[in-house]
């Protein structure tokens, strides 16, 4: 499965040895595909910059266990599969599309949490304990 990984994942993923962590290191040791972006990756780096700086140097031992590509503009995907997201929230939504990813996982519920369980695109957007359950219960 090719799963991609919002900023929120990356940051949880490397600022604590928790469940998140765990959760990415075993989609990597299951054989699934992890994908970030640049604009996630930078993200990621930004919080945590402010938030958590010791935790960059465990985000940059998870980065060779990930997928990275480019930033792409928001308008290569379809607007109607985006515009219930707030605007700074399409472009992650618009990677995983574009990357033909399966599924989004985000602990974003603020943003993501009215598509939880739903798909655009061709991608299902899962809370970290929905992909849990949908792939390992």
């Amino acid at each position: 499965m090719r799963v991609f990984l919002d900023a929120n994942v990356l940051f949880s993923a490397a600022k604590s040895d928790g469940a998140v962590r765990a959760l990415v290191r075993l989609l990597v040791e299951r054989g699934h595909e992890c994908w970030v972006d640049a604009y996630v990756l930078a993200e990621a780096r930004r919080n945590l910059q402010s938030k958590g700086p010791q935790a960059l140097e465990v985000l940059d031992a998870l980065l060779p266990y990930l997928r990275l590509a480019a930033a792409a503009p928001v308008a290569a995907v379809p607007a109607d599969e985006l515009l219930w997201l707030p605007e700074k929230d399409r472009p992650v939504l618009a990677a995983a599309i574009r990357l033909r990813c399966d599924a989004l996982v985000t602990g974003d519920r603020t943003h993501f949490g009215a598509g939880y369980g739903r798909s655009f695109g061709g991608v299902m957007v899962h809370s970290p304990r929905s992909l849990v359950e949908r792939l390992f219960a």
